[in-house]
């Protein structure tokens, strides 16, 4: 049987609430903040092409999961949804796993590597990633001598996962749908911008 939005606990409510919110005033936020490290940073910026610019954005979300993984207002809106699912591990170790690769010192892929297996793929880790057995294992070994790659079977497992499952999920939710509204409602009012911009 369905139930209506009282019978949910309060705080789910109080979480969806939030997370709507927070995606509404991207149209107003048009950039992340400048330090790629923290995921939901933004600066505000009121310009009309800006703004344009951003529903493009938002729109273009739904066209690939590399489109949303490319866009660094994607990744904020969908770390966003998965928190709401409390499933934001997947994306923060493949987060994790892209700022490891652009490692050049040995010591520091080497010490990267232990903290990244042990915060996402060690068995109970704090934010234990979904992987099997043998991909745990064999990240595992990789680890013991660690290089760029020693990740990578991991963070393509997590990548599919994230994918299949919870992409779709993300473009289906109301926050999305209404983001996108927005988006579109953005682009066709004649008063938000001069001209079209040109398409090549």
């Amino acid at each position: 049987m369905c139930r209506t939005l009282a019978a949910f606990p309060t705080t789910c409510l109080e979480r969806a609430k939030e997370f709507k919110t927070r995606l509404g005033i991207f149209l107003h936020k048009s950039e992340l903040g400048s330090d790629t490290g923290s995921v939901g940073k933004f600066e505000w910026n009121s310009k009309h092409n800006k703004e344009r610019n951003f529903s493009e954005d938002v729109l273009g979300w739904r066209e690939s999961f590399d489109s949303l993984l490319s866009s660094r207002n994607g990744v904020a809106a969908f770390h966003a949804f998965l928190k709401t699912e409390f499933s934001e591990e997947n994306l923060e170790f493949w987060l994790a796993c892209e700022e490891f690769k652009k490692l050049r010192s040995a010591t520091k892929l080497a010490s990267r590597a232990h903290k990244i297996f042990d915060e996402f793929i060690r068995s109970e880790a704090p934010k234990e990633v979904n992987i099997d057995h043998e991909t745990r294992e064999l990240t595992r070994t990789n680890v013991q001598a660690a290089t760029s790659t020693c990740f990578d079977v991991a963070q393509g497992k997590t990548r599919t996962l994230m994918e299949k499952d919870s992409y779709p999920r993300f473009l289906k939710s109301s926050a999305y749908r209404d983001l996108a509204a927005q988006a579109s409602a953005t682009l066709a009012s004649p008063s938000s911008c001069g001209p079209e911009p040109l398409h090549t």
